[in-house]
């Protein structure tokens, strides 16, 4: 390793887990907050406000990675009850299969539509802040 190279220590385990629990905290905080016709759940005001903190800088991504890996390696088990519940719920796939995928087909296309402006809008103003770089 260099010597000008700059290395940052990962935090121990339970400090990384003591992060994600504050944020989870301020969020759920934040989702009371929000009027009942705005419902927007806790862990998603959650991830957003780690992504700003993230990119802002006031927490550092080695500060948070390796809960953050290890709680992805969980995803899989997190979801085999939602797995269960639509195996035990076929009857409805057979009746409303048609509208389901549609939902999901509309969605997805909503959802990569809005990523894209939402992006350009970013990088926008991010060219607009550095001067039109």
């Amino acid at each position: 390793m260099m010597k000008d190279e700059k290395t940052t220590k990962q935090a121990p385990m339970f400090v990384q887990m003591a992060i994600y629990a504050v944020i989870l905290f301020v969020s759920y905080l934040l989702s009371s907050l929000l009027p009942k016709s705005l419902p927007i759940p806790t862990p998603v005001i959650g991830l957003i406000l780690l992504y700003v903190l993230l990119t802002v800088g006031v927490i550092k991504l080695e500060w948070v990675d390796q809960f953050g890996t290890a709680l992805i390696s969980f995803i899989g088990f997190l979801f085999v009850p939602s797995g269960i519940s639509l195996a035990a719920n076929l009857d409805i796939f057979a009746n409303e299969g048609v509208k389901i995928v549609i939902v999901i087909i509309i969605s997805t296309i909503i959802l990569l539509v809005a990523t894209s402006y939402s992006a350009r809008f970013l990088l926008a103003v991010t060219k607009k802040i550095r001067g039109g770089k």
